[in-house]
């Protein structure tokens, strides 16, 4: 994170002050007592602007591993497997592999309540900005951002467990009752709409978007917008490809947002405001925890090369099925992934050709592709130098030279939404039934549209694309951003089985697994709560 932005960050700070202070354990039945009182009720704005920062410091504290790993590791595009029993953690890894998780989960309990966390200190800080001294527009503008945060928690709740209880209220009805998957659309479409008039927008001026960074926008809005639409379908709404061109254009009318001639430039641990296309994004710099995708994604032997001597996991890469899709000549997205003969980092983004060797060795250091399993430790590759070796790993979060022993934190900001995924949006949209449509003077067909997007990668134009390859073209894209299964699912192609080599276990490929369970302590403590189906 460019560490010129003070106010997103001290947003960030001060609001892990306040969730300490007023956060309550138990998300859907909120005892009275955990209400603003007399002698925590927020009185000055520096007071206020602490409780409202608790709602990003909520959001950045999971986003990037657990939430990430419900969206990723269920699908092709990250595996964790285990090394010789070592990083097996109770198989969590491998049920999400597998699609064999169980309500039990612990990413299905942390998810559920860390949405629920965030949507009750919305609904609690509505409340208090409806109180507070602020005049008329003041207000409006504040009780629009914490509604626009609350529809975000809902809308990841919406995405992962269809089913979810709508709480609006604060404190919370006793034990909330679930609500239809196309309810919970419904309100979040409702909500956004509301909220587009009351919404400041993306400006040409530095010092404001500083301010605005990591917080809700129209941009956000329209974006979002757009993804819930693109996937009504399979929320239980009727299909709305018309609606996603419309809000994709929505962002471009702004024409504040563009593509950063530099891919890498993105997801640097400096990036921040500068970024042009970045819609929304969550911040993170070595005070706010969170983004941890050097520890768990990088290549433990190759950490001097780079710059920084910490102790980091050797387990998560990617699978040889996704690897293999980036293969267009040129192509700087590819360059995010180390595979093969490994090489000293030119600090640009590039390599030099001065090889990195194993420690005490002239071997060179050699990443394998492929992931072969070590019987009959399920999903197991060994732990010997060589299996270490094995699967490809991500650099696209680019490692940060300040990352320490005591933390292993990134400072990379993590996009939620930015405008190359707003392209290819639209660009799928057409392809299913949309009329095309201009922005800023362009005719976008799909093509043009995903030849945009290669363009600023240095890839080849394609000639033609369709359905499969616009599929293609968002993986490569949006690699590790946390939108594969979402993808994946709206293609159908959830229930893939990609087996690796020795695997002696088989995917679960219920169509029900389209649906994370409902967690086993939330279905106790809140008896009008329902199970998802399957489970």
């Amino acid at each position: 994170m460019q560490k010129i932005y003070a106010t997103s960050r001290a947003l960030l700070l001060a609001g892990g002050l306040a969730g300490a202070l007023f956060g309550c354990k138990n998300v859907l039945d909120v005892p009275v007592e955990s209400q603003f009182v007399a002698a925590n009720f927020p009185t000055t704005l520096s007071d206020y602007n602490a409780s409202v920062g608790a709602i990003y410091a909520n959001l950045s504290s999971n986003y990037a591993v657990p939430y990430w790993r419900m969206q990723t590791l269920a699908t092709d595009e990250a595996i964790l497997p285990a090394r010789d029993g070592n990083f097996d953690d109770g198989g969590q890894y491998r049920q999400l592999h597998y699609h064999t998780w169980t309500p039990d989960h612990p990413n299905v309990l942390t998810i559920w309540q860390w949405a629920y966390g965030g949507i009750t200190t919305c609904n609690r800080l509505l409340n208090v900005t409806n109180t507070f001294n602020f005049t008329a527009a003041e207000k409006e503008a504040r009780l629009a951002e914490i509604r626009a945060m609350r529809a975000l928690y809902y809308f990841f709740l919406l995405d992962l467990y269809g089913n979810v209880p709508i709480v609006t209220d604060y404190p919370t009805a006793p034990l909330p009752a679930t609500q239809p998957r196309a309810k919970v659309y419904e309100f979040i479409e409702s909500e956004l709409k509301a909220l587009t008039p009351k919404l400041p927008a993306k400006s040409g001026t530095s010092a404001t978007n500083t301010q605005q960074y990591g917080r809700p926008t129209k941009g956000m809005v329209y974006a979002l917008l757009a993804k819930l639409y693109l996937n009504a379908e399979v929320y239980g709404a009727p299909a709305r490809y018309p609606d996603v061109v419309r809000m994709a254009d929505s962002v471009q009318a702004n024409t504040n947002y563009a593509l950063d001639a530099r891919y890498r430039d993105i997801f640097l641990p400096n990036n921040g405001p500068q970024i042009r296309e970045t819609v929304f994004a969550v911040p993170y710099d070595q005070q706010i925890p969170g983004n941890q995708f050097t520890r768990f994604g990088f290549f433990y032997y190759l950490t001097q090369a780079y710059g920084f001597n910490v102790g980091l996991s050797i387990a998560m890469s990617t699978t040889p099925e996704f690897y293999a899709r980036f293969n267009l000549p040129g192509d700087a997205r590819t360059k995010t992934w180390l595979s093969g003969p490994q090489f000293v980092p030119d600090g640009n983004g590039g390599f030099t050709t001065t090889p990195v060797y194993y420690p005490n060795t002239t071997d060179q250091i050699v990443i394998n592709p492929v992931l072969t399993l070590v019987p009959p430790k399920p999903m197991d590759l060994g732990n010997t130098l060589a299996t270490q070796s094995e699967g490809v790993r991500s650099i696209k979060f680019y490692p940060d030279p300040a990352i320490i022993q005591a933390t292993r934190l990134n400072g990379n900001d993590v996009p939620v939404l930015r405008l190359a995924d707003v392209l290819l949006m639209k660009a799928e949209a057409i392809l299913r039934g949309a009329p095309a449509t201009a922005s800023n003077g362009e005719m976008q067909t799909p093509l043009v549209l995903v030849n945009k997007v290669r363009a600023r990668a240095g890839a080849p134009a394609a000639a033609s694309i369709a359905l499969g390859g616009l599929l293609d073209e968002r993986a490569r894209e949006l690699s590790w951003e946390g939108w594969r299964r979402n993808d994946l699912i709206r293609f159908g192609q959830f229930e893939t089985e990609y087996p690796l080599p020795n695997d002696a276990l088989k995917m679960d490929k219920s169509t029900f697994r389209r649906l994370y369970p409902v967690p086993t302590i939330e279905l106790r403590l809140n008896t009008n709560l329902q199970q998802n189906p399957g489970y």
